[in-house]
C-alpha cells in the first residue's frame, strides 16, 4: 500500500500541472491554506463541545497582459479531484481575462526564490491539556475556548517560486464568572504547552476574581495613573495596525500615524515596534509572492519602515518589503521595558489596573486619538494594594500620550497573544507585547 501524500507534496503535485497547462505568455501564481484543527469549548468549567476541522484551499490568480483574476477552490484531498477541480479554475479565469482591463498597478515578483519552514514542535496532549485546565479551574465558572493544530501556507508563481510554511500552536482563551456576573479575561498561547506556567495564568486569574466580590469604586471622569496589561495594550495597538504602517495608507495621508511618520509627533524612547517574523508563527512570504523579513516599524519612539506591499510598490515607487495584503502587521513585537511584574502594583501606587479594553474607535483619527471602554477585571488601587473593582468607564486619549508624553514604564516580561479569530480558518498572526504604566490616561465617563 502506497503511503498517502502530504500536504505539501500534494500541493507540489498541483503546481507541477499547472506549469504544464499554462500557455505562454500566460503567468500564473498560486497560494494554499490548510488547517487540521482540533476545538473544544468550555462552559461552567466542563467540556461541552469537542471536534475537529480539516480543510484545504487553493487562490489561483491567472495573469496575461496585465489582466488578472482570481479565483479559491476548495480542496478535497485526493489528488485527481483536486486537479480537475484546478484545471475547472483555470478554464474560468480563462474565460473571465477577455473581459477585464489590464491593471496599472500589478507588480508581479520575477523572482524565482525558495522557502521552506516547518514549526514541527509537538502539539499539546489533549488529555493533559484538559486534565490541566479541569485541576486549576475546580470549582470556578469556566467559559472558554481551546484550539490547537497546524496550519499549513504554501506559494507558487509560474516564475519558479516556491515556498512551504508550517506552524503548530495551541491557544487557549477562557473566562472566570462571578456570580454578580462580572468576569476576568485570560488566555495562554504558544506552541509548547506548560503546565506550571498555565497554572499561574489561572492562579492570577483566580486571584483577581476574588476582588470582584468586593463593591465597586466609583470614579468620577478625569485622568488618573493607569496600568495597561498586555491584553489591554493590544486592543490599542491592534487599532494602529489599521493603516497606521501601510505604505498606502501613509501615501494617502489616511494613516493614524501620519504625523510620526512625517516626523511631526513622537512616542517615548521606550516604544520600539518590529514587525518580528522570524520568531513568529507567520509565514516569511507573503500572498501575493514577496519573502518576508523583520522590519524595524518605530525604533525609540521615531518611525522608522513601513509596510509594502506590491501594489502600493507599483503606485508611488517604493520597494516591496513583504507586506501582506493590507499593509497590516501580522507579527507585531514591542520591546520590552524593566518594570518587573512583582512590581506593577507598588509602582503604579494610586491608579487604575487595567486588565482589558473593548470597543476602540477613533475619536479623531489624524491625531491618532483613541476612545473606548474598560472590560472586565479593572480595579482601583491605593498605594499598591488593589482596593475595589471599577465598572465600566470610557477612556478618550491619544496615542502620543499613552505611549509618548505620559509613558513611565514598560515590564519586563512580555506576553505572547495570537489571534484567537476563526473565521474561514485559525490564523497565525501574534503579538508579543508587555505591560504599560502611563502617567495619565483620561477617562471622560
Amino acid at each position: 500500500m502506497s503511503t498517502p501524500l502530504s500536504q505539501a507534496e500534494q500541493f507540489q503535485g498541483l503546481v507541477a500541472w499547472l506549469r504544464d497547462a499554462i500557455q505562454s505568455p500566460e503567468q500564473f501564481t498560486l497560494g494554499y491554506d490548510a488547517e487540521a484543527s482540533e476545538f473544544i469549548r468550555f462552559n461552567k468549567g466542563k467540556v461541552r463541545q469537542a471536534g475537529q476541522v480539516q480543510q484545504a484551499s487553493l487562490a489561483l490568480k491567472l495573469i496575461n497582459d496585465g489582466r488578472h483574476a482570481s479565483v479559491r477552490v476548495t480542496l478535497a484531498g485526493a489528488p485527481a479531484v483536486d486537479q480537475q477541480r484546478l484545471a475547472d479554475a483555470l478554464k474560468q479565469l480563462r474565460d473571465t481575462l477577455a473581459l477585464l482591463p489590464a491593471d496599472p498597478y500589478l507588480l508581479l515578483n520575477p523572482e524565482p526564490w525558495h522557502s521552506h519552514n516547518v514549526q514541527a514542535d509537538p502539539l499539546p496532549d489533549t488529555a493533559q491539556v484538559l486534565d490541566d485546565i479541569r485541576r486549576e479551574a475546580k470549582g470556578a465558572d469556566l467559559v472558554g475556548f481551546y484550539a490547537s493544530g497546524p496550519i499549513s501556507y504554501g506559494y507558487a508563481s509560474s516564475e519558479g517560486a516556491f515556498g512551504w510554511h508550517q506552524a503548530n500552536s495551541f491557544n487557549f482563551d477562557w473566562s472566570l464568572f462571578h456570580s454578580n456576573g462580572q468576569a476576568v479575561k485570560a488566555s495562554y498561547a504558544g506552541a509548547n504547552w506548560n503546565s506550571e506556567r498555565f497554572a499561574q495564568r489561572m492562579q492570577l486569574a483566580r486571584e483577581q476574581l476574588a476582588f470582584l466580590d468586593r463593591p465597586a469604586h466609583v470614579l468620577a471622569p478625569g485622568e488618573y495613573r493607569a496600568y495597561l496589561a498586555p491584553a489591554a495594550l493590544e486592543e490599542v495597538m491592534s487599532m494602529l495596525c489599521w493603516g497606521g504602517f501601510s505604505a498606502q495608507a501613509l501615501a494617502s495621508k489616511y494613516s493614524p500615524l501620519q504625523k510620526l511618520y512625517a516626523g511631526d509627533a513622537a512616542l517615548s524612547p521606550l516604544v520600539s515596534l518590529d514587525e518580528q517574523v522570524s520568531q513568529s508563527l507567520s509565514p516569511a512570504f507573503s500572498g501575493e509572492g514577496y519573502p518576508r523579513q523583520d522590519l524595524s516599524l518605530v525604533k525609540q519612539g521615531k518611525a522608522h519602515q513601513q509596510l509594502v506591499g506590491s501594489r502600493s510598490a507599483a503606485e508611488y515607487g517604493l520597494k516591496v518589503n513583504g507586506a501582506l495584503c493590507g499593509e497590516a502587521p501580522s507579527a507585531l513585537a514591542m520591546a520590552a521595558g524593566t518594570l518587573a511584574q512583582a512590581d506593577i502594583l507598588k509602582q503604579l501606587g494610586t491608579g487604575l489596573y487595567i486588565s482589558n479594553l473593548w470597543y476602540l474607535n477613533y475619536s479623531d483619527q489624524p491625531a491618532a486619538r483613541l476612545t473606548g471602554m474598560t472590560r472586565f477585571a479593572t480595579f482601583w488601587v491605593e498605594d499598591g494594594e488593589i482596593k475595589a473593582p471599577v465598572n465600566t468607564m470610557r477612556f478618550d486619549d491619544s496615542v502620543y500620550s499613552l505611549l509618548g508624553s505620559q509613558l513611565e514604564a514598560l515590564t519586563a516580561d512580555r506576553e505572547l497573544l495570537l489571534s484567537a479569530s476563526t473565521y474561514d480558518q485559525r490564523q497565525t498572526a501574534s503579538n508579543l507585547l508587555p505591560g504599560a504604566l502611563v502617567k495619565k490616561l483620561t477617562l471622560t465617563l
